[in-house]
């Protein structure tokens, strides 16, 4: 399939982001850049000096909401990707309310009880949609640890253990490998080839 053709299937597709830090912005920017339709942004965070380390921000845009920042970033890589953005801390009604019209979900969060709640309320409220993970990126090195593992609709990327604290802290280089991969595998849903 020649890039052309890629962009002109992606161009159709809806892309939801719960969560626009290390991961989020990350597999945003990637799926921007080949030419995703539209991206649906979530996050209720701002931008800090400590988030440059690994997140696709700038330093113009310390203390700017994320999704807004982020929004901005990619209007200028790729006009073409709309981008609807939301400040907003997630709940059950609210993931159902912003992400039914997807062609799937990246749940991006930090903290366990978000990526639970979020994983959960897509299994149960939003069968049939598509839900990308990243578990386990902490760290460095050990690349050979990160997988995709697949089970229905949902796929956890990452090494699944490699929490982070201040001994193993979550980093530029491995991060950015967990949330290309995510946005690898939302290619391979999107352009029907995860099969293959």
């Amino acid at each position: 399939m020649q890039f052309h053709e890629v962009q002109h299937i992606l161009s159709k597709k809806v892309v939801g982001i719960a969560g626009c830090g290390g991961l989020g912005s990350n597999a945003a920017v990637a799926l921007a850049r080949v030419g995703i339709g539209k991206l649906i942004l979530a996050d209720f965070d701002s931008v800090e000096s400590s988030n440059l380390n690994r997140q696709y921000f700038f330093l113009d845009q310390i203390g700017t909401p994320k999704v807004t920042a982020l929004r901005s970033t990619i209007a200028r890589i790729s006009p073409s990707s709309a981008v609807e953005a939301h400040i907003a801390l997630l709940d059950p009604e609210k993931i159902v309310s912003l992400y039914r019209s997807c062609d799937l979900l990246i749940e991006a969060f930090d903290k366990a009880e978000m990526k639970e709640m979020i994983i959960e309320t897509a299994l149960l409220r939003l069968p049939g949609l598509p839900l990308i993970s990243g578990v386990g990126m902490a760290g460095w090195g050990r690349n050979e640890r990160i997988r995709i593992k697949q089970t229905g609709k949902l796929f956890i990327v990452g090494d699944g253990v490699s929490e982070a604290d201040e001994e193993h802290p979550p980093l530029a280089p491995r991060v950015g490998v967990v949330s290309n991969m995510m946005a690898n595998t939302a290619l391979d849903i999107l352009l029907g080839t995860e099969k293959e």
